[in-house]
């Protein structure tokens, strides 16, 4: 198998809107989160990315409450034979949609222990402009290290390497936007603050 770009990653519907609705909750801030999942048994080069975890809307670039919070979630996911294997962000800015220092050193951390992961890092233009169309790309760009080690944004074909498992992940996205589901996210700051807040975010999609 070659390098990351030739992988395909395809990310569940309760992950993918997991990440959107944390970085909602905190429109003025740089959000970030992880991805949970495996390498397909039936395909070597698709990582199916089956959950995700929110962690952090504030002072991301901390390493002691990272490296717990990674801990944590690798203790909980390894008995369902998961693990962690990419890294979302938003940056702060809405135009914004470079790859911070922090987005990278974090990727980095992860990628050490998992060498595909990628990192997808949110578009908000895509994501503003979800209500208005019936795009059913996801409304992140895929990041993944090249052959040099840099971190680069898979081009135009970014769509067909990061698919959505369900096609009405937009669709049922928008509704939760729409009735401001966002509110009830819980990240690993919340958690940390609040040890009675579950950052698995259990009753969310109920």
């Amino acid at each position: 198998m070659g390098g990351n770009g030739e992988l395909k990653y395809e990310i569940s519907q309760n992950a993918y809107i997991k990440l959107v609705l944390h970085s909602l909750r905190h429109k003025t801030a740089a959000v970030n989160g992880v991805l949970v999942g495996r390498i397909s048994s039936k395909d070597e080069g698709l990582v199916e990315i089956s959950d995700s975890v929110p962690l952090f809307h504030s002072n991301l670039a901390l390493l002691p409450p990272l490296e717990i919070s990674l801990i944590m979630i690798e203790e909980h996911y390894v008995a369902q034979g998961l693990s962690i294997v990419g890294y979302f962000h938003a940056n702060e800015r809405f135009e914004d949609v470079e790859i911070s220092g922090v987005a990278k050193n974090i990727g980095d951390h992860i990628s050490r222990y998992f060498p595909q992961a990628p990192i997808l890092l949110l578009d908000n233009k895509k994501l503003e402009a979800l209500s208005k169309g019936k795009d059913r790309s996801p409304v992140m760009q895929l990041c993944v290290k090249d052959a040099s080690k840099n971190w680069r944004v898979v081009g135009t074909d970014g769509g067909s390497k990061l698919l959505l498992k369900e096609p009405s992940a937009n669709v049922v996205l928008s509704d939760y936007i729409s009735s401001e589901k966002w509110k009830d996210v819980t990240d690993f700051d919340d958690h940390l603050d609040d040890v009675t807040k579950d950052w698995l975010n259990p009753g969310l999609f109920n």
